[in-house]
């Protein structure tokens, strides 16, 4: 596929000015930073067909004479606003700011760039048991909100096209790209797409155009296992939770058989409200809590106390999965559903739910929901092997339940000028809870990927200990 085309030669030298934009307040954000929206059409082959908004804010560097290149995120799911994660990534990355502008810009179908949400009734759904929630039936009314939209047009390739609009309207003649799990595959696009657009890239939790994204089951079984290997390997906590497998396996099963209805508060309102604990919502708390050393290591206590009949535990880290970063379901299905499932055989399929973990809940969920929504056939170019000698560092986690270091090793075989580090006791997007943002912040200063010491990601680095009783003890 041609890639798109450069205005960079075009471009005047001066710095660019986005202060001239407007002045905003993002989301646990103190200070006021910069905003503006560009339309674009919503189908590129029709220029002058329907025209959508393109959502960006700027949180200017901190120094005045700072670098013309900013840093651009790009935001994970397929589905989050990447204006919405302003806080966490103004955190994570304040070392960069201090040198850079930070650019997000929502990706089309997500924040304030023609969104596509669809609200769900979570209290309404947790009283029906896994058999009665009719996933093809929720994205059907999804989809029946968007009549007007043309869906197929909201992809990875035209999100690129997209964030080009903005940097040149911005002034910017190249980029710094961070992309975290789906937003690492959105900047092998970018690199793809607008290699001369691209001065460094970040792709943190990798995951190559080439493999298929949706089917978990495989990835988070393989996570859940070393956690139970590490257990058994401290004593501490095999002391308090001997045959941990074993009993997961138990209350799977019981939960398969008999499930629990109990009346506890929301774990968003804390109203007092009745739902049922069934094992597909057992194990879906257990893979997401996969995602973080700090919900990671509460999984054995949380495991024991269930097989007691205590839930409290379970309940506390459905409500934090359920208090996460908004998901737009439309544009991730329009995404999922032309780029990935297509490509996920019955081999694959049937590959992802042998495990004992969670079985075959995820690939089963997005067969059902990508069976109503619409598709389009997508060129096989879009999932050739990124080759390129951007200056790229490669992040992985060691526990990642998600994007295993396998693919990082994958993606790295294309990108000569490439470096794969992975954090010993690291999960999903490790700049958040490792030193990566430290390396992170370097590499984009210099450059440089041979004078990364990445140290503090396997011989200093240590894991966190487990949580062994209510009041949080835990070695």
């Amino acid at each position: 596929m041609a890639t798109l085309p450069s205005s960079v030669a075009a471009q005047s030298s001066a710095q660019p000015n986005p202060t001239q934009l407007e002045g905003c307040y993002l989301r646990n954000i103190s200070e006021q930073v910069r905003c503006g929206k560009i339309m674009v059409p919503e189908n590129y082959d029709r220029p002058d067909g329907r025209q959508i908004p393109i959502n960006f804010a700027v949180l200017p560097a901190v120094s005045e004479s700072k670098a013309a290149d900013p840093l651009l995120i790009l935001a994970g799911g397929p589905g989050q606003a990447a204006t919405e994660l302003a806080a966490m990534i103004d955190r994570i990355f304040k070392d960069v700011r201090r040198k850079r502008d930070i650019l997000l810009i929502d990706q089309r179908g997500t924040g304030k760039s023609n969104p596509l949400s669809c609200e769900v009734d979570h209290m309404d759904e947790l009283v029906k048991n896994d058999d009665d929630v009719q996933l093809d039936q929720m994205a059907g009314e999804c989809l029946a909100r968007y009549d007007e939209t043309d869906l197929t047009q909201y992809h990875s390739v035209n999100a690129i096209r997209d964030f080009e609009r903005v940097r040149e309207h911005l002034g910017y003649q190249q980029v710094n790209l961070y992309g975290g799990s789906y937003g690492s595959r959105a900047g092998l696009v970018y690199m793809r797409e607008a290699p001369e657009s691209v001065r460094s890239a970040v792709l943190d939790a990798v995951a190559p155009v080439q493999v298929v994204v949706g089917p978990f089951g495989k990835h988070g079984a393989e996570s859940f296992d070393k956690l139970l290997t590490r257990c058994r390997e401290s004593s501490a906590c095999n002391s308090e939770f001997p045959n941990l497998e074993e009993t997961y396996r138990n209350v799977l099963q019981q939960l398969e058989n008999d499930p629990v209805p109990i009346t506890v508060p929301d774990p968003l309102s804390n109203e007092a409200t009745d739902i049922l604990v069934t094992a597909g919502r057992f194990t879906g708390v257990m893979r997401v809590s996969l995602y973080h050393p700090t919900t990671r290591q509460m999984l054995p206590y949380v495991i024991n106390e269930t097989a007691q009949g205590n839930y409290e535990p379970l309940l506390g880290l459905m409500g934090g999965v359920m208090n996460q970063s908004q998901l737009y379901m439309g544009l991730m299905l329009s995404v999922l559903c032309s780029e990935d499932l297509p490509r996920a055989t019955d081999e694959l399929l049937a590959s992802d739910g042998d495990n004992d973990f969670i079985g075959s809940r995820t690939g089963d969920a997005f067969v059902d929901m990508c069976s109503v929504w619409p598709q389009a056939p997508r060129p096989d170019s879009w999932f050739e092997p990124v080759q390129s000698d951007i200056p790229t560092l490669l992040l992985s986690g060691e526990l990642d339940p998600v994007t295993p270091v396998a693919w990082g090793e994958i993606a790295a075989e294309t990108l000569s000028n490439s470096r794969h580090l992975v954090a010993t006791h690291g999960s999903h997007t490790i700049v958040g809870h490792t030193c990566a943002n430290k390396l992170a912040g370097q590499f984009i200063d210099h450059n440089d990927l041979s004078k990364l010491d990445d140290a503090c990601l396997t011989t200093a680095a240590k894991p966190m200990p487990f949580v062994l009783n209510a009041n949080g003890k835990g070695l």
